[in-house]
């Protein structure tokens, strides 16, 4: 599976409204919730928790890439959110994230989820990605970053 085909217009939002770690988490969850990819939100939140503890994955500047590895994810599936007012991820660089990309995999898919980490890692270095996905504002923006 490529890591645009894990993209969807029902999994992305524009306005995150949180202002914490875990609201951030939450909401994304929530998109993939509704998208009926995972079964139950508390559990998978628990692998992206327990992945968080070992190492925040604010990487800096302004990217968190939440993941988590449970067998409550039913289809390999990535969540993106933007928080134009920033949130206090615990990044690395101490600076606020904007960009949120969360990835879900089933237990049952080897390495997929760090394919798409790497994908989605080596895109967002780049300035004129991050400015081009902080102008986003329809999935089609969004999804063209990606091509």
């Amino acid at each position: 599976m490529a890591v645009k085909d894990m993209f969807s217009k029902e999994r992305v939002t524009f306005d995150l409204k949180v202002s914490s770690k875990i609201e951030a988490i939450d909401e994304l969850i929530d998109l993939l919730y509704k998208d009926e990819k995972i079964t139950d939100r508390e559990e998978f939140k628990k692998a992206v928790l327990k992945r968080e503890e070992e190492f925040s994955t604010g990487i800096g500047m302004g990217i968190a890439i939440p993941h988590g590895k449970s067998g409550a994810v039913k289809e390999a599936s990535i969540v993106f959110g933007k928080s134009i007012k920033g949130v206090d991820y615990e990044s690395m660089d101490e600076k606020p994230a904007h960009l949120f990309f969360l990835i879900a995999v089933p237990n049952e898919s080897s390495d997929l989820h760090l394919r798409a980490l790497s994908e989605i890692s080596r895109k967002l270095m780049h300035t004129e990605v991050r400015e081009q996905l902080m102008v986003a504002e329809s999935f089609e923006d969004f999804v063209k970053v990606f091509d």
